[in-house]
């Protein structure tokens, strides 16, 4: 029988923190925006090599408490995620463990709502971390959804996915650093303000009308367009 490791501080605070309940007005909830680098697209033999976080407070993205790391791993990436991300092994020789940063992690998401892009891809690759220290990783949002939703809501065409750098375009927003875990996590930070802001402005949001986002927004299985 494999045993479950032991649960760590930063995964017990995690485990005890509380999050706004559905009904609290979005401004009024803290969130963070996460976005991975990866070896490929397969959770089964593929990990995690860079991540980025950027969290949100009273609806302002809080540049100033942005997290970026590398992550040690021997593994070498798919050619399709290294002419992505530009990372080799031995540029992640130096790099934090993987438990060390998910003790980042959960100190970051303590009490925040996860903001994703293409959603799937991030649950996949992090949840079944969260469930190896006995925490559940809590639901998200997901811009590349939400995005969707503010286009059917203005009775215009809704493409069947948009890329980050496409949503950004859209709201009329700088482009970041594609392909980098805080460039994507930054501009998924910038995409989530402005698409509540826009939602808010037709209905007023909260945590639960921004969280349920139950589309299937990404197919798992090769490289694309972030």
């Amino acid at each position: 029988m494999r045993l479950l490791p032991r649960r760590g501080p930063a995964a017990t605070t995690f485990q005890q923190s509380s999050w706004p309940a559905p009904a609290t007005p979005w401004r009024e909830a803290r969130w963070c925006a996460l976005d991975l680098e990866l070896t490929g697209l397969n959770p089964r033999k593929d990990v995690i090599i860079a991540v980025g976080a950027v969290p949100i407070e009273d609806g302002v993205v809080q540049l100033g408490q942005s997290f970026y790391s590398l992550v040690r791993t021997l593994k070498r990436s798919e050619r399709a995620a290294v002419l992505l991300h530009k990372l080799l092994v031995s540029d992640l020789e130096a790099a934090p463990s993987q438990e060390d940063v998910l003790e980042q992690i959960f100190e970051l998401l303590g009490g925040r709502v996860p903001v994703f892009h293409a959603a799937a891809v991030e649950r996949a690759f992090l949840g079944p971390l969260f469930a190896r220290h006995r925490v559940r990783l809590p639901d998200a949002a997901d811009t590349e959804v939400l995005g969707r939703r503010l286009l059917r809501a203005r009775e215009d065409d809704a493409p069947d996915w948009l890329s980050l750098e496409r949503l950004a375009g859209m709201l009329g927003q700088p482009g970041e650093l594609p392909h980098h875990a805080l460039g994507d996590a930054l501009a998924t930070a910038q995409a989530f303000v402005a698409l509540a802001t826009h939602l808010d402005r037709i209905r007023p949001q909260t945590v639960g009308s921004l969280v349920q986002t139950v589309e299937v927004s990404y197919r798992l299985g090769r490289f694309g367009p972030t």
